[in-house]
């Protein structure tokens, strides 16, 4: 089993079936459209899909990202982190666990979307040596009915 550290005594490890509801609900909290519980239970079962849970003791889950694996690249599909952690350094912790694990893996290059207002995120990706290459104009739906942009951002994992 995979076990990482995190702060506030939390620790991450992989999901398993039992984790889907927390993650739909906490995906949720976390953007307009959230995931349903079968999208969850769906990418847990895919071994091309791992998800990182950040959580205690008692599995309580404090945040969460999803990797798209194929070949030697992969797609951050998404990263939480619910509102009660933010700014503590959460993000961070997934981020690492995500690129140690990946270290020992054929992967090389991993590419993701972020809200381009979305600075938090690009500030953590930005120390992972992520760079903009493109946009996606009307990506993101908002709950005004407007739309934002989406920046492509790639780093290298070499």
């Amino acid at each position: 089993m995979k076990i990482w550290s995190a702060p506030l005594g939390l620790h991450i490890e992989m999901a398993d079936s039992q984790d889907a509801e927390q993650l739909a609900k906490l995906h949720a909290e976390g953007f307009f459209r959230g995931w349903s519980v079968p999208d969850f239970v769906a990418y847990i079962s895919n071994k091309d899909t791992p998800i990182y849970v950040a959580c205690d003791k008692h599995r309580k889950i404090a945040g969460f990202s999803i990797l798209r694996v194929q070949n030697d690249e992969c797609e951050l599909l998404t990263i939480v982190v619910s509102k009660r952690f933010r700014g503590k350094k959460l993000g961070d912790a997934l981020m690492k666990a995500m690129w140690q694990d990946l270290f020992y893996s054929p992967v090389t290059k991993m590419f993701l979307e972020v809200d381009e207002d979305n600075e938090p995120a690009k500030n953590l990706y930005a120390q992972y040596g992520f760079a903009q290459v493109g946009t996606r104009r009307g990506y993101y739906p908002r709950p005004d009915g407007h739309t934002a942009t989406a920046l492509v951002m790639r780093a290298d994992l070499g």
